[in-house]
């Protein structure tokens, strides 16, 4: 081969390497990545400086900054995976520390907005006649509709005394209505119980709102409460509860199951880890217990409801729930913002992941939100008393 020839040759290789690498940036040696890496920032300021500069409006550098983090992120198609800005961030640690600056809600994300999950009694929302089932559509004059939730919440919160304004659509209704709502510091009442009588027998209906950080000791007194006013039988109310930690999920699941798995957690880059129980139950065995769920119950409350039904602890009763068997995992990033990406899956006991249809109950019950009534909490009773029988 002449030398002119393999000198062309040696080109059109380096050429096509070239190519492929520069597409691939992450397969190149460290030195010479971290220059693609600079060009590709260079870049990404340029095109900011450009929008300063010449945009027929006057554009703030953090604005776009933030919108250019997002869209990366969003990029992924994984609406679960986001990017908060500093501010929002904040409004995120709220959510696992069971209290916040708002109105008094729990929701869920809709196509429409954030639908309601729950009301808190005695909260601004429950003054403004928001109720169960209604939908959020806008924040402050702004549609909300395809937002993120934890951006969408994020703008109905804020500083106890300033008022926010909602467009709340309840469905039966000719339209929406605007209403003006007055923040307060919410104390989340993240665990409840109560004694029910059911043909002769004593019932406790132990109602969880979420798993921020030490829902499991709030949980287990209200349990010991109940078992110490007689209960023979425990209802384990999930619903609207969206879920939170994972070590909440797997201390509560604790409170019922003595040993053995719980749920484990397996990732393209994370080495597979299981969950087990912790130990020192306080229920003992042989009393029975039925998890009440439905379509509001996701994540953390699945990880429980699983566990139970794949043990043998528990009936799961209500509707399919949410569907969300992700794991988040939160990095803190230099600018005070938050990167929550989806790195892995649960897995339940039997091996089953969370899929996005969720939980199937083995007994249905449908509660309607359009009455007073409770209609599916008699259900999950009914199961219980046949249990006693």
């Amino acid at each position: 081969m002449s030398r002119g020839v393999l000198a062309l040759v040696s080109a059109l290789v380096a050429l096509v390497a070239g190519l492929w690498l520069g597409g691939h940036p992450k397969d190149l040696p460290g030195p010479v990545r971290d220059v693609f890496v600079q060009e590709d920032r260079a870049l990404r300021a340029e095109l900011i400086d450009s929008i300063e500069d010449n945009y027929y409006k006057p554009v703030h550098e953090d604005r776009l900054d933030d919108a250019s983090l997002k869209g990366i992120v969003e990029s992924l198609g994984d609406p679960y995976s986001h990017y908060l800005t500093p501010k929002e961030a904040h409004q995120f640690s709220e959510e696992v520390s069971g209290h916040f600056e708002g109105v008094g809600m729990n929701v869920e994300q809709d196509k429409r907005g954030l639908k309601v999950l729950r009301v808190f009694d005695g909260s601004p929302a429950e003054a403004a006649h928001i109720r169960r089932g209604d939908f959020i559509l806008g924040v402050n004059g702004r549609s909300i509709a395809g937002v993120n939730s934890d951006v969408a919440t994020s703008r109905i919160k804020g500083p106890a005394g300033t008022t926010v304004e909602l467009r709340v659509y309840t469905p039966g209704d000719d339209g929406d209505r605007t209403v003006k709502v007055k923040r307060e510091r919410i104390e989340v009442p993240v665990a409840r119980g109560r004694l029910v009588e059911r043909d002769g027998h004593r019932i406790g209906v132990a109602e969880l709102i979420g798993f921020s950080d030490g829902a499991h000791a709030l949980l287990s007194r209200q349990i010991k409460r109940l078992r110490g006013r007689g209960a023979e039988a425990i209802v384990l109310d999930l619903r609207g509860n969206g879920g939170g930690l994972l070590l909440e999920a797997v201390a509560v699941s604790s409170l019922f199951i003595e040993d053995g798995e719980i749920v484990s957690v397996r990732g393209r880059h994370r080495p597979g880890r299981t969950h087990d129980a912790e130990g020192d139950a306080i229920l003992p065995k042989d009393v029975p217990m039925v998890t009440l769920v439905d379509g509001g119950s996701a994540s953390a409350s699945e990880i429980v409801t699983g566990a139970l039904r794949d043990r043998g602890r528990a009936t799961v009763v209500g509707t399919y729930t949410f569907g969300k068997g992700l794991v988040q995992e939160v990095e803190h990033l230099s600018n005070g913002g938050v990167l929550d990406l989806t790195v892995a899956n649960y897995y339940l006991p039997d091996g089953e992941t969370i899929s996005s249809k969720g939980i199937k109950p083995q007994v249905r019950a449908v509660d309607n939100p359009d009455t007073d009534r409770d209609e599916a909490l008699p259900v999950a009773l009914d199961t219980l008393v046949g249990k006693l029988r």
